[in-house]
């Protein structure tokens, strides 16, 4: 099969969005070895990504669930985070080149969701975000063949991780290969190739600053969409990346500062 590269450029302001983001994993020392701050750093990326989708659930929530005890809310936004709680448990573990682990992927995050949760749709779909329509998804028929040259191509690029890893979360939302859970299916997957490019990604809660900034997340599609290729959406993940990643490490020097006082 010959693979089509997705169409997108390399500007100078993504060349310096590398550069800067190399120079802050250098700085981000720590933040995966203490175990409450991953803690922290995993509440906050699952409730980013499901609030994105309209789950009302507040981080005490969704803590609650992650201890295995009952809260109060609807039951499909608890179904939801007891979802993600498990894929964000068990995704280190899915090569993100594989078909058969993004189903898998897929099912994990909306088993009691969808009736067919780990296939691709079956009917035609309109691209939603921020209540608007994007665009109409390609046709059902030619899903599988998309997908399959998407996951071609980023299993065979010798792209920078963080190039790739956007570029598959744009296509991955063009293509809109589900009938649900496209938008947390995406993040989770730029999440996964950034994290096996470095492992300080599994704990960088990127999703939340997704959240933070979800009108301009939107926008960015919708630009990547006119403009027939990606450049605009890999500039803005590329944008909140460093931004998650100062999150990340503002909550780690506050238990520092916290412990410190606990010590005097």
């Amino acid at each position: 099969m010959k693979i089509e590269k997705p169409p997108y450029t390399i500007t100078p302001e993504i060349l310096f969005r590398i550069e800067e983001i190399g120079e802050a994993i250098g700085r981000a020392t720590g933040i995966s070895q203490d175990l409450r701050l991953r803690r922290i750093n995993r509440i906050l990326t699952i409730r980013g990504s499901l609030a994105i989708e309209g789950n009302i659930l507040s981080e005490e929530q969704v803590s609650t669930i992650l201890d295995g005890k009952p809260v109060i809310a609807p039951l499909r936004d608890i179904q939801e985070a007891r979802n993600a709680i498990k894929a964000y448990d068990q995704y280190q573990q899915w090569n993100p080149a594989s078909e058969a682990d993004l189903l898998h992927a897929h099912e994990v995050l909306m088993i009691g969701l969808l009736d067919a949760p780990g296939q691709y749709r079956r009917k035609d779909i309109g691209v939603m975000g921020g209540g608007e329509v994007h665009h109409i998804g390609p046709p059902p028929g030619r899903v599988p063949q998309l997908m399959a040259n998407l996951l071609a191509w980023l299993g065979s690029t010798d792209e920078h991780p963080l190039i790739a890893s956007s570029v598959f979360h744009y296509e991955f939302e063009f293509i809109h290969p589900f009938e649900d859970g496209n938008g947390r299916m995406g993040r989770l997957w730029q999440t996964l190739i950034l994290t096996r490019w470095k492992p300080l990604f599994a704990h960088i809660p990127v999703e939340s600053l997704v959240h933070a900034r979800q009108s301009d997340y939107y926008k960015a599609i919708r630009q990547s969409s006119s403009e027939g290729e990606s450049t605009p959406f890999i500039t803005f993940m590329l944008e909140i990346i460093p931004e998650a990643m100062k999150l990340a490490t503002s909550i780690k020097r506050n238990f520092e500062e916290l412990r410190h006082e606990q010590d005097i």
